[in-house]
């Protein structure tokens, strides 16, 4: 008889107080302020009669300085993403432990990166506080319906978001932005060990019920600020400069967390889990093939660019 998603949470629950400990000795204190170049800082247009932002004000690249925004939105949607796992997991015992630590580090990181933008002059901050209204007004609502899934949706997500923070960070050709993203992909690399060991545990539990919940993430999945407005224009930019794409997304995100699963060495799965490996597969092969066909044609441009020039 398999398990209820109820049954799930209470089996792992000494999971989760295992890996909070592990979180709480691997975790490093740090502090915002210190990562922001305060001298730098002067007046904007308003009460206190300072300069309205333009466009020249800005010194880092275009790429980087979209990725930057879109980080950044993505991370002003946390009370809806706090609704959605504390919903899940709970608000009792190790659980709901762990749901307001990992919400008041993910805090940490909007405060950082909008404090550092705003002071750079690095982002329009009209612009992007219309765009925070936007983006806030449109919430966060999971489109996966049960815990293993959402386990799964926040392994892979985790691991996104630290290689989209570095990259963009190297992208932004700014040592501080760069200091300061590595700081907070760091945190974000924390929290994937945290849900990629639960899910691992979850395996040994549940084992064909946890390949469907992979197989029905990997097959969907999209970043959680996929409802940014522009999000398509912007992602083809981040893309394009190679700071998030399709390729990194199955080599640095999709494969690394499926391999530490084994998810390809599993035996003694069901019909039903045998039947979602191999959907699993074919996506993977399907991906492959197009984010070789991406890489070829972004190589293609930027070749005939540099023939232009």
């Amino acid at each position: 008889m398999a398990m209820t998603q109820t049954q799930l949470l209470h089996e792992l629950e000494p999971v989760v107080a295992g890996e909070l400990d592990r979180h709480h000795t691997m975790a490093k204190e740090w502090f915002p302020h210190k990562y922001v170049p305060w001298s730098e800082g002067r007046d904007f247009d308003g009460v206190y009669g300072g300069e309205a932002w333009q466009d020249s004000d800005s010194k880092m690249p275009e790429a980087a300085r979209v990725s930057l925004i879109v980080n950044l939105l993505t991370e002003d949607n946390l009370p809806s993403y706090h609704r959605e796992i504390a919903t899940t997991f709970g608000r009792d015992g190790a659980w709901g432990t762990w749901v307001h630590r990992w919400t008041a580090e993910e805090d940490r990181h909007g405060t950082a990166i909008r404090d550092y933008l705003t002071v750079t002059r690095a982002v329009d901050p009209v612009a992007l506080e219309r765009a925070r209204m936007t983006h806030m007004e449109t919430g966060f609502a999971s489109e996966y319906g049960t815990m293993l899934q959402q386990l799964a949706y926040v392994s892979f997500q985790e691991l996104a978001t630290r290689i989209a923070h570095r990259n963009t960070g190297r992208a932004s050709g700014d040592e501080g932005c760069e200091r300061l993203l590595a700081r907070i992909a760091a945190d974000e690399n924390l929290h994937m060990l945290f849900y990629r060991n639960l899910l691992k545990a979850a395996f040994e539990l549940e084992p064909n019920q946890t390949m469907r919940a992979v197989t029905d993430v990997v097959t969907t999945f999209q970043m959680p600020g996929s409802s940014i407005e522009g999000f398509t224009r912007k992602a083809m930019i981040i893309a394009h400069e190679g700071i998030y794409d399709l390729r990194l997304h199955l080599d640095d995100v999709l494969m690394p967390v499926l391999r530490q699963w084994s998810v390809f060495d599993k035996t003694g799965l069901d019909a039903e889990g045998e039947q979602a490996r191999e959907e699993l597969s074919a996506f993977l092969a399907k991906t492959e093939a197009t984010a070789a066909r991406f890489v070829e044609r972004r190589e293609e441009r930027r070749a005939r660019a540099a023939a232009a020039r």
